[in-house]
């Protein structure tokens, strides 16, 4: 490998060699939909959710939204990581900052593994949308936490180790609505309750991520630095497209951008990318990478109805970054 990533070797994560003749840096798994809007009897949509190594297979925290229209968070196990069981009953949260199951709601999820625990972030209601905050041990019993930011926020993304002696996450400032702005910025804690240091990270880069955007999968390290994965929002004549795009951010000073690809990784194509619950919409939540091969599994929500995967090579990604920098 050309660049160093600093995590598991995971060779068993999903995996499709690039197709012949294909020349997009990610490409899309031929099993996609891996997770269908109705996979579990209660559900009218699943998508945006996130995936991680678990006990020799791998466990998902999904956005299930359900037939009555509330948005709910459930526990998925696969062995493979892409046929998933996923519980009918929603995430009860126990013994937390709040008492038992105090969630308004829960949306477009990630996890993230660090100091023992693997963290829920996910946005949340207090007053408006905030970024809760649960841990488990073993994806069984939930605790929640105290709900990182005031309102308005969305998209927390926890780092999957500490920066500087301090926990470390991304976010993006909002409104109560759909919201027509949005930069990311970076915020630490030495605690995972109180949230200070709050640095801006990444503004709209113009054209296809002009109107907004918010950080997609925990980043990973390598040795070019954080390594983070992105959603990109344009407003056309025909609503918001999300696409989606990839950075590199400085590993000790990660609200510093070291370089960032111009054009995007991927845009809505497919069919269950364009057709849905909301139109034209590739949101990634979480991202599998092999430090042995580095080889890599995108997981993806398309059209806010269905979970997808896509793949790539993480050397092949860091090039393609590095050629198309805009800092």
């Amino acid at each position: 490998m050309k660049y160093q990533i600093r995590g598991e070797k995971l060779a068993n994560i999903p995996w499709e060699d690039k197709p012949a003749g294909c020349k997009e840096v990610v490409w899309r798994s031929s099993r996609n939909p891996v997770v269908g809007r109705y996979h579990i009897p209660s559900s009218n949509t699943i998508f945006n959710s996130a995936v991680v190594p678990f006990g020799g297979g791998f466990k998902g925290v999904f956005r299930c939204d359900s037939r009555i229209g509330k948005q709910q968070l459930h526990t998925g196990t696969s062995s493979d990581g892409i046929a998933w069981e996923i519980d009918d009953d929603p995430i009860r949260f126990t013994d937390g900052a709040y008492g038992s199951d105090k969630i308004a709601y829960g949306y477009d999820p990630r996890v993230t593994y660090i100091d023992g625990r693997y963290y829920v972030t996910w946005c949340n209601w207090f007053s408006g949308p905030t970024i809760g905050v649960a841990y488990t041990t073993d994806f069984i019993k939930y605790y929640q936490c105290e709900n990182a930011f005031l309102p308005c926020n969305r998209n927390g993304v926890l780092f999957p180790e500490k920066i500087n002696g301090k926990y470390a996450m991304l976010s993006r400032p909002s409104d109560l609505a759909h919201t027509a702005f949005g930069d990311i910025f970076y915020s630490e804690s030495p605690d995972m309750v109180h949230w200070g240091c709050h640095r801006h990270a990444m503004a709209p880069g113009g054209g296809w991520s002009g109107m907004k955007i918010g950080a997609g999968p925990v980043p990973i390290m390598t040795s070019e630095g954080w390594l983070l994965v992105f959603h990109g929002v344009i407003c056309t004549c025909n609503g918001y497209v999300y696409k989606m795009g990839a950075a590199i951010l400085s590993g000790d000073e990660p609200w510093v951008v070291k370089h960032r690809a111009g054009p995007y990784l991927m845009a809505p194509c497919e069919t269950y990318e364009c057709v849905g619950e909301v139109p034209n919409v590739v949101f990634p939540c979480a991202m599998l990478a092999d430090a042995e091969t580095g080889r890599a599994a995108i997981y993806y929500g398309g059209a806010d109805t269905v979970v997808c995967v896509a793949y790539c090579m993480i050397d092949e990604l860091i090039d393609f970054i590095k050629a198309n920098d805009i800092c």
